[in-house]
């Protein structure tokens, strides 16, 4: 979605209005007339002014209430950290982020083994001699004193333990990045013990368990081997743990992982096969059941997509997809503010949609797997600010154009991506997922703004570097009455930009949340600050509170430079967001 500023040829300055929606062109532009000669210019603060309006009659899109959902990578079994789960940390900062989905998947959900054991020493893979034995020992300690725990199995795990487990993870990360880099993946089992963990986690953090089964476990003639998946449901059921459930992850990929391709009309029979092996299990027989997890919308995945939607559309109660905007070799902080890398989704959502509406129009269609880039993301640039104008800009043209939910690959541990860091401390991406959670409801309305441009240089395409969007007010969050608007604006201009809000929008009190980098590493800082105050838990258990500063009615909001913000229209009763 692009605001782009329309101006007519007449020689005086005028200013156009531009209606944003979801069927809104990129390429519809035209470019703003310079004054004729003796015409006055206009100032510098005239040149940077915008108006902005919202629809307030009706919502153009209507979300899920877990629009923003999250994503564990099953390496965490692998490396350790499933066994940190029940840190109540944690468990804290993924509560903050509820309601949501949270997907156990991703590259290594295709070699995940089921094993219905409560050893989990013995399966647990090897790590330095000289701390193994009585890290173990620790782990069996520490899971024992769990499984004493009623309701949710919480821990606050000592700092040495914590200090192996980094140490341990290293190593193994270093083994996985060479699977990924190699296409050559090992197997993981999964057992008994570690799907309690798991599902521990997901309950007590308020979230829904999204569990991917492994699509490449096949019989000799190629069709889909369901002994692992049926004794992982019987097991499931009978803890009566509420999973929904997917297959597979990127099967358009498999010749090239593994060798062996899986077309799509055998992945919808294996769907429809998925479909009646949960009927027959009582308690997941109103299950629901997502797929088919394609990668991005190229040539393959697009025949892929259409092949599985002809012959499974109606097996699936949503569309999955991947979207990855990089791959590891950029390593500039500019590559995140680049329009053109950001406006690589709008092309992707709308091949996409334009596949699933042809065999089942209205189908609800998920982006999975979304991460700001390929083999785990990049050191010192993914998990600072400047990667957060990809992921809200990301919440903002999704929601837009139609995506009922956005899953975050990934919210700890893997790679670079993630939300928190392995200090259980939250990184950037994550205070503006928490933001994004408190004040931004799943009604989504129309944004119009007019303003001026300068004339760009001949036959240069304006992509503007100033994203707004609009949606109802988060109704979870009791300090704003219905009928509250929240709009998030990027401004990926290197100077302050001013805008004054009009129409149904004026003469309203506003809450700003200005989200700005903290410290001296600019961009590249690990640490946001709210309003001039940095983030930080309080304490294992405690947010810092988001205090919004009171902008009075009629004053016109001033955008930092390559900053990120939240504002709420309080009281404006506005009738879209009143039901």
């Amino acid at each position: 979605v692009l605001l782009l500023y329309n101006a007519s040829p007449p020689p005086q300055t005028k200013l156009q209005l531009s209606v944003l929606s979801s069927s809104y062109s990129s390429s519809s532009s035209s470019t703003y007339q310079r004054p004729a000669a003796g015409g006055k210019r206009p100032g510098f603060m005239e040149r940077t002014l915008i108006l902005l309006d919202v629809n307030t009659r009706s919502p153009i899109r209507v979300l899920n209430d877990n629009f923003l959902s999250l994503q564990l990578d099953p390496s965490i079994i692998k490396d350790g950290w499933l066994d940190f789960l029940s840190s109540k940390r944690l468990v804290t900062l993924a509560r903050g982020l509820s309601p949501a989905f949270l997907r156990f998947g991703g590259k290594r959900t295709d070699f995940l083994q089921f094993n219905n054991q409560k050893n989990l020493a013995k399966f647990r893979g090897p790590g330095p001699d000289y701390y193994l034995k009585n890290y173990e020992d620790d782990i069996v300690r520490s899971d024992i004193a769990l499984d004493k725990q009623k309701g949710c199995k919480l821990a606050n795990h000592p700092d040495i333990m914590l200090e192996l487990q980094r140490e341990k993870a290293a190593t193994t990360q270093l083994v996985l990045l060479k699977e990924q880099l190699s296409n050559i993946y090992s197997n993981i089992t999964i057992t008994a013990r570690s799907l309690d963990k798991l599902y521990n986690f997901a309950d007590c953090a308020g979230l829904h368990l999204i569990l991917g089964l492994n699509a490449l476990h096949r019989n000799p003639d190629n069709s889909w081997n369901t002994s692992s998946t049926l004794s992982l449901l019987k097991y499931s059921a009978g803890k009566k743990y509420n999973i929904s459930w997917e297959l597979g992850n990127e099967p358009n990929a498999y010749r090239s992982m593994v060798g062996r391709a899986v077309n799509s009309t055998q992945l919808a029979q294996d769907y429809t096969k998925l479909r009646t092996l949960l009927q027959s299990v009582r308690y997941y027989h109103r299950a629901h059941l997502y797929g088919p997890n394609a990668g991005r919308p190229r040539k393959n995945a697009i025949l892929l997509l259409d092949g599985f939607m002809k012959n499974a559309g109606s097996v699936v109660d949503a569309v999955t997809w991947q979207h990855y905007y990089m791959d590891g070799r950029v390593n500039k902080v500019e590559d995140f503010l680049k329009t053109r890398l950001l406006d690589t989704l709008t092309e992707q959502i709308s091949k996409v949609t334009k596949v699933v509406n042809t065999h089942a129009p209205g189908k609800k269609v998920w982006l999975g797997g979304l991460g700001p880039a390929w083999a785990g993301g990049i050191s010192n640039l993914s998990d600072t600010y400047a990667a957060g104008f990809l992921w809200v800009n990301t919440l903002g043209m999704a929601a837009m154009q139609g995506i009922d939910v956005v899953l975050r690959h990934s919210f700890f541990d893997y790679g670079y991506t993630h939300l928190v860091d392995q200090h259980f401390n939250p990184l950037p991406d994550y205070w503006f997922s928490l933001v994004f959670k408190r004040l931004v409801g799943p009604r989504v309305l129309a944004v119009r703004v007019a303003g001026l441009q300068r004339k760009p240089q001949p036959g240069r395409v304006i992509r503007d570097k100033l994203r707004i969007y609009a949606h109802c007010t988060s109704y979870y969050n009791h300090n704003y009455v219905k009928g509250s608007i929240t709009i998030y604006i990027i401004n990926l201009h290197r100077s302050r930009k001013k805008i004054k809000l009009a129409g149904t929008l004026r003469n309203n009190t506003v809450h700003q949340y200005l989200l700005q980098p903290y410290g001296s590493d600019g961009l590249r800082a690990k640490h946001v600050q709210l309003n001039g105050e940095k983030l930080l838990m309080v304490d294992n258990e405690t947010f810092p509170e988001l205090k919004p500063k009171t902008l009075r009615a009629g004053r016109t909001i001033a955008m930092p430079p390559m900053t990120i913000g939240f504002y709420v229209i309080k009281n404006i009763n506005a009738y879209a967001c009143r039901r």
